[in-house]
């Protein structure tokens, strides 16, 4: 009976030493987070969509508007794109739209299959007196919206160019655990992500041309937008949006992809990363694709040969 007593005082200690703990970290994050609210101002306009914020960041001047889309997790999609809009911006108008729950747009838990994804940008660039044809500029996942873009409104869509975007047949074969993303979306919210090193660094700060300043706004905004609960609902979509965009076929329209080595968190091996967008392009009569020899997030690596090969693609043909 003592035993057992005394069993149980040693389990509520720990208990109590847990909580205290993770207390602590909390406390902690919501002081950091305070500190940090200056660094989390929009750097671009915030527009109204279905009566909440989303931010939406323009610059440049020309007659082709590119639209940058990022990719599934990319918590700050103005600043990770910088290096390489910025060496377009000279020559077109650059637009780059944050989804809810990511960068300086609200978190919010509504559905996100591909349908309310896109009317979602839609409106976002309408509201921002942006006006369509756009060149879309996707990375990884946000290259189903494109293409779905392209197929629901083609009047809308003059041109995409891939930046390593998903096609449809990537999520036949992959595994996304939900479970470990909510896992992730827990640590976040509670500030133990706070005590990882070097976990903010994203690839746009440690290889891109971010200035000291822009980048201690990157980290900031890492901090309030990991694995959100839009992030969350919208990987949970993924599949069943990669079916029905596969389901209406390719797009004819003209395409260039840019193909990494599938290192970088992909999941796949170099062969079959590069094997499946070779063969969807193969369908789209004005396809091209370059393959780079870098990781996935490859605006980060390549910007300076994308940013060559684009302005060529639109504008020297």
């Amino acid at each position: 009976m003592r035993k057992r007593k005394k069993g149980m005082k040693i389990i509520s200690i720990v208990f109590a030493a847990v909580f205290i703990l993770l207390l602590i970290i909390y406390i902690n994050h919501q002081i950091h987070l305070r500190a940090e609210s200056e660094l989390r101002l929009p750097l671009g306009q915030v527009v109204e969509v279905d009566g909440h914020n989303m931010s939406i960041y323009v610059e440049g001047t020309g007659d082709i508007t590119l639209v940058f889309m990022s990719g599934g997790g990319t918590c700050s999609p103005i600043l990770d794109f910088k290096s390489l809009y910025s060496l377009l911006s000279d020559n077109f108008q650059v637009a780059v739209v944050e989804k809810f729950g990511y960068g300086f747009s609200d978190v919010v838990d509504k559905d996100r299959s591909i349908d309310s994804i896109l009317e979602d940008t839609r409106t976002a660039l309408a509201a921002a007196g942006l006006n369509a044809p756009y060149v879309l500029c996707p990375h990884s996942m946000s290259g189903l919206e494109a293409l779905y873009w392209a197929q629901k409104y083609p009047d809308e869509v003059s041109a995409i160019i891939g930046l390593d975007m998903a096609v449809p047949e990537y999520y036949d074969s992959m595994n996304i655990n939900i479970p470990i993303m909510r896992i992730a979306s827990w640590a976040a919210n509670l500030g133990v992500t706070r005590f990882i090193p070097g976990i903010s660094d994203s690839d746009a700060i440690k290889n891109g041309t971010l200035s000291d300043d822009e980048k201690e706004i990157y980290r900031a905004i890492f901090y309030s937008r990991t694995a959100t609960v839009t992030m969350i609902n919208e990987t949970e979509r993924v599949k069943e949006n990669a079916e029905k965009v596969s389901s209406m076929g390719a797009p004819q329209l003209p395409v260039l992809l840019f193909i990494s080595d599938g290192s970088g968190g992909t999941g796949f091996d170099k062969e079959t990363w590069r094997k499946i967008p070779k063969e969807y392009i193969a369908q789209i009569d004005k396809g091209e694709y370059i393959e780079l020899n870098c990781p996935h997030y490859v605006h980060d690596y390549e910007y300076k040969t994308i940013s060559e090969n684009i302005i060529a693609f639109l504008l020297e043909r």
